[in-house]
C-alpha cells in the first residue's frame, strides 16, 4: 500500500482503538459517532487488508498485525503532536483548558488547597477535576488523555515518566491519653529494645482503609493481621474515629502531623517495614512536550517537591 491512500485520522482511530480496546470509547474520546468509528475502522481494514480489531467480551481485541502497528502509529503520532506543540505559546492566565488529575482521598487534602489557590492566581480560567482511578488504569488514562497528571505513592505505575516529588513514611496515629502512646514513649525515653516496642505495639487494635494495600501489607508483615477491627474506604474518616476509640491507624506522616497537632491524637513513628516511600507525578510521554502540561508539571513540582527535579523513566 502506498501512505497516499491512508487518511491520518484513521491512524487517530486506529490509536484510541487498541489503547481503549473499545469503539465506542474511542469514539466518545474522538468527539464521533460511534456509528462513524465504525465506518473509518472498516476503511482501514480495507486499506490495509487485516481485521484489526475482533470482538472480545464487551470491547475488542486487537489481531497480531494491530499489536505490531501500534508501536509505530504510536510514534508517528508523538512526532506530529511534538512538531505541532513546539510552535505554541502557552498563556496560563488566558487557558480555559480542564486539567485533570489522580489523587487518592488522601491526595486530595494533601495538594489540592495549594494547587487551586495557584490556579485561581495564575490560571483563573483553567478548571481541575480530581479524578481518582484504580491503579491498573491509571497509565492507560495517561496515554489516552483521559489524565494529564497522577499524583501520589503508585509502585504498581508502570510505562510512565515520573518526577519524585516528596518522601514519606507510615506513622501509627491513636488518641491521646492511649495506653500504649504512654507506654511508648516510657520505652523510647529509656532507650529499651526494639522488640519490646514492637511487642506493646502488638496489643493495639487498627482500622486501616481497603484502597491503601500498603498499609494492609505492613500490618500482614507484623503478624498484626488479625488484630484489624476495622476497614473503611477512606483514610479521612479515621481521625474522629481514633480520636473517639483506642483503634489505632497507619497513615502517612505528612498527613497525621496535622492530625496530631491539631490535638486529641498522639503520633508514634515505629521501625516499620515498608514504612518509607516516595511520593511521585507521573505522566505520559506522549504528552511530555505538551507546553500546558509542562507548566502544570512545573507548578506542582515549584508548589510540593522536596527532591531533587529528577526525570524517571518508570518501564
Amino acid at each position: 500500500m502506498n501512505i497516499k491512500d491512508l487518511d491520518l485520522n484513521l491512524l487517530r482511530l486506529f490509536d484510541a482503538v487498541w489503547r481503549t480496546r473499545s469503539v465506542s470509547l474511542a469514539a466518545q474520546q474522538l468527539g464521533m459517532s460511534q456509528p462513524a468509528a465504525s465506518q473509518g475502522l472498516a476503511r482501514l481494514r480495507a486499506v490495509l487488508g487485516d481485521a484489526l480489531f475482533e470482538r472480545s467480551g464487551a470491547g475488542v481485541r486487537p489481531t497480531p498485525r494491530a499489536d505490531r502497528l501500534a508501536q509505530a502509529v504510536q510514534l508517528a503520532l508523538g512526532t506530529i503532536e511534538d512538531a505541532l506543540n513546539v510552535s505554541q505559546v502557552f498563556d496560563p492566565q488566558r487557558s480555559a483548558r480542564v486539567l485533570r488529575v489522580h489523587l487518592s482521598d488522601i491526595g486530595e487534602a494533601r495538594f489540592l488547597p495549594e494547587l487551586v489557590l495557584a490556579l485561581q492566581y495564575h490560571a483563573p480560567g483553567m478548571r481541575l477535576e480530581a479524578l481518582p482511578l484504580p491503579h491498573d488504569k491509571i497509565a492507560p488514562a495517561l496515554d489516552n488523555g483521559q489524565l494529564d497528571l497522577a499524583i501520589g505513592f503508585l509502585p504498581e505505575v508502570n510505562d510512565t515518566l515520573q518526577q519524585p516529588l516528596l518522601s514519606d513514611r507510615y506513622v501509627v496515629l491513636m488518641r491521646q491519653g492511649h495506653p500504649v502512646a504512654a507506654r511508648w514513649q516510657q520505652l523510647q525515653n529509656a532507650g529499651t529494645a526494639p522488640d519490646t516496642a514492637h511487642a506493646l505495639l502488638a496489643e493495639l487494635e487498627f482500622a486501616a482503609v481497603r484502597t491503601h494495600s500498603d498499609t494492609l501489607r505492613i500490618l500482614e508483615l507484623m503478624h498484626w493481621q488479625h488484630r484489624l477491627r476495622l476497614t473503611v474506604s477512606h483514610f479521612l474518616s479515621l481521625p474522629g474515629i481514633v480520636r473517639g476509640s483506642d483503634l489505632a491507624v497507619l497513615m502517612p506522616r505528612n498527613f497525621a502531623q496535622g492530625f496530631a497537632e491539631a490535638g486529641a491524637l498522639a503520633l508514634i513513628e515505629p521501625d516499620l517495614p515498608l514504612r518509607d516511600f516516595t511520593v511521585s507525578m507521573h505522566w505520559s510521554q506522549r504528552f511530555d512536550k505538551d507546553p500546558c502540561l509542562q507548566w502544570l508539571r512545573g507548578t506542582v513540582s515549584s508548589l510540593f517537591s522536596t527532591i531533587p527535579n529528577t526525570l524517571e523513566v518508570k518501564p
